[in-house]
């Protein structure tokens, strides 16, 4: 699959990309564990489960042992087109900042 097409669609195409997106810059400056993504993005542990579950069937992210010490990294895949995500990532943005634009004028 074309790697900016499942990003678009983890990102766009699904609930939850914003949170993905969010575990992904963090997962970039530090791989982390998923009670560590917890608490520092804010999230329950249940909802950073199930998103580090997609982004690993996805091979977005790799997990490194098992259990509670599990700890998550970008894989080689998405450090070589994490200047896809952050395109993908404005181009959101800037998609969702036109529609509250638009509301307002309502």
């Amino acid at each position: 699959m074309n790697t900016r097409r499942l990003l678009w669609w983890l990102l766009a195409g699904t609930r939850g990309g914003s949170n993905r997106a969010r575990i992904l810059m963090a997962l970039r400056e530090l791989p982390s564990n998923a009670n560590q993504l917890s608490e520092l993005l804010e999230l329950d542990y249940k909802t950073i489960r199930h998103h580090l579950g997609v982004l690993v069937e996805h091979e977005i992210v790799v997990k490194q042992g098992s259990g509670y010490g599990t700890v998550y990294f970008l894989s080689t895949l998405m450090d070589e087109n994490f200047e896809n995500f952050k395109e993908i990532w404005v181009q959101i943005g800037k998609r969702r900042k036109r529609e509250e634009q638009r509301r307002a004028e309502l």
